[in-house]
């Protein structure tokens, strides 16, 4: 017997997408007096207005570029545009959990995008 649910959908998110979606509920929830937001829900709000810089237009082009690249998968280019390293150290983090390492030159092409975007 498992006490978790099944997995129905998934889809990648930026910070950006996300503050746009919460905010949605955010209005939906203070239209109704009666509802109160969770303290879940407050958290995530804080959190997405502290960290998204981009609007979502932006962070799914910053997404976009960097799946051109060779060694970067949709969900490793939605946590580069979500976390934004600033270093080759910082990125190295993102790829720790890889199969295999990048090179100097990979590691800078990546930074260069995201330096487009910081």
């Amino acid at each position: 017997m498992t006490i978790f649910k099944e997995k129905v959908d998934e889809e990648y998110l930026t910070v950006a997408e996300t503050k746009e979606i919460l905010e949605d509920l955010e209005m939906e929830r203070a239209a109704d007096e009666e509802r109160e937001m969770r303290y879940e829900l407050k958290r995530a709000i804080e959190h997405v207005n502290r960290f998204a810089l981009l609007d979502p237009e932006e962070s799914l082009e910053f997404v976009e570029q960097l799946q051109e690249l060779e060694k970067v998968d949709e969900a490793t280019a939605y946590k580069i545009a979500n976390l934004r390293p600033l270093d080759r150290d910082e990125l190295r983090a993102v790829f720790a959990q890889e199969r295999y390492t990048l090179t100097g030159e990979e590691l800078d092409d990546i930074l260069d995008i995201v330096k487009q975007y910081a």
